[in-house]
C-alpha cells in the first residue's frame, strides 16, 4: 500500500555518532517517539566492517544515498519526503548529503558537531549555505563541539528554517532521551 501523499514526512532515517552503532539508546528513544513515522536506524560502512575509524565524507555520503533511496522506495515515499539525521558524526554526514543534493523534507541533527573539542578553528559548517531545507538542532548547553554561542553565530548561514532546542548537558546529552525524543517529535509536526 502506497502511504498517503498528502503527508509531508514519510520517514525519519537516522545514523550513529562515530564511536556508536545503530542500536545508541538515543535513537532508539526518538524510533519509539515517532512511532508509527517509519523509521530506519542505520550503521555506516566502517562500523559494518568492524573498523573503529568513521568513513570519509564521500564513503558515508554515497552509503547515504543508498540508504534513502531504499528505505523511500520499501517504504513507498518520495525521497523528498524522507527526514534524515542522527547524532554527532551521523548527523553532519547527513546534512553533508543533503547539502551535496541528497533530497530530504529535513534534517534532525542531535549533537552536532561543529567543530573538534578545543579546536573552534576547525569548523564544519562550509555546506551550510547549501541547507534549504528546515533543520533541527538539539545540542547540550555545555558541549565542547561547539558552544550555544557558536551555534547562533554559524546557523544563520543556513538559508532553511532552523529551529534549535538547547537542553542541559554535554556532548551526549544522554542522561535525557525523552527531551531529545520530544524535540524531535515537537519539530516533525510542524513539517
Amino acid at each position: 500500500m502506497t502511504r498517503s501523499s498528502s503527508a509531508t514526512v514519510g520517514g525519519l532515517l537516522l545514523t550513529p555518532g562515530a564511536g556508536a552503532g545503530r542500536d545508541h539508546p538515543t535513537l532508539v528513544a526518538v524510533e519509539e517517539a515517532v512511532a508509527p513515522l517509519p523509521v530506519r536506524r542505520v550503521d555506516f560502512p566502517y562500523r559494518v566492517a568492524g573498523r573503529r575509524m568513521p568513513d570519509r565524507a564521500p564513503v558515508a555520503v554515497a552509503h547515504l544515498v543508498e540508504e534513502a533511496a531504499r528505505f523511500a522506495a520499501e517504504e513507498e515515499f518520495t525521497p523528498d519526503r524522507l527526514v534524515l539525521g542522527g547524532r554527532s558524526y551521523g548527523g553532519r554526514m547527513c546534512s553533508v548529503a543533503v547539502a551535496e543534493g541528497l533530497p530530504a523534507a529535513g534534517l534532525v541533527l542531535l549533537s552536532y558537531p561543529l567543530h573538534p573539542p578545543g579546536k573552534p578553528d576547525r569548523l564544519r559548517v562550509d555546506h551550510f549555505p547549501q541547507l534549504t531545507v528546515p533543520v533541527l538542532f538539539v545540542s547540550g548547553t555545555t558541549d565542547p563541539f561547539g558552544s550555544p554561542e557558536e551555534f547562533d553565530e554559524h546557523v544563520a548561514a543556513i538559508p532553511g528554517p532552523v529551529t534549535q532546542v538547547r537542553l542541559p548537558g554535554a556532548h551526549d546529552v544522554r542522561n535525557d532521551h525523552a527531551a531529545v525524543s520530544d524535540a524531535v517529535v515537537r519539530w516533525l509536526a510542524t513539517l
